[in-house]
């Protein structure tokens, strides 16, 4: 017979990256919810956000915006569409979410100029699902002639999900 080997899982402090950012007090944190009761973001002061009328940020939405001191911040309330097989949002849907919130974050750095990712690395660090209330925040790190390089954070409630950084391409730009 084989002998397992045991591995002990210890539990770390956050890194340095993920203490940097701090939840914004006024609406990080939705009211609780309950299976009777689904969060309504409207109702708390956000707005629907359309990156496109069609293509495929229609198919994965729908997005919700709201400005708070001057941050930006894109909300998804997580559906059963968004989900894996285990009932927890798939990390492509958490992927996507932040590829589109730090690509706007760009843009709005950029002089509102098309840009595309180069390159978008994504480290997920807890798990959502169906009928949480998702907040993606970007920031921007430096701005160059055609580079910008971005960073951004994922909660739900004061979870942190993931958090992600990338570099983004500014298009008409060399």
């Amino acid at each position: 017979m084989k002998k397992l080997h045991q591995v002990r899982l210890t539990r770390h402090a956050p890194s340095d990256e993920a203490r940097h950012f701090t939840p914004c007090a006024l609406c990080v944190t939705p009211a609780p919810m309950n299976a009777k009761t689904p969060y309504d973001p409207a109702a708390d002061g956000w707005t629907d956000f359309v990156w496109h009328e069609d293509g495929f940020p229609a198919l994965v939405g729908p997005f919700w915006q709201k400005t708070v001191e001057g941050r930006r911040l894109h909300g998804l309330l997580v559906e059963e569409k968004h989900s894996n097989i285990h009932g927890i949002v798939h990390g492509g849907m958490i992927s996507t979410f932040l590829d589109q919130t730090l690509g706007y974050t760009v843009w709005e750095a950029a002089d509102r100029g098309p840009n595309v990712t180069v390159q978008l690395n994504v480290h997920f660090i807890s798990g959502a699902k169906q009928g949480d209330f998702l907040v993606a925040e970007g920031e921007v790190m430096r701005v160059t002639r055609s580079i910008v390089f971005v960073r951004g954070r994922l909660t739900a409630g004061d979870r942190l999900i993931a958090h992600a950084d990338g570099v983004w391409k500014r298009l008409g730009v060399s």
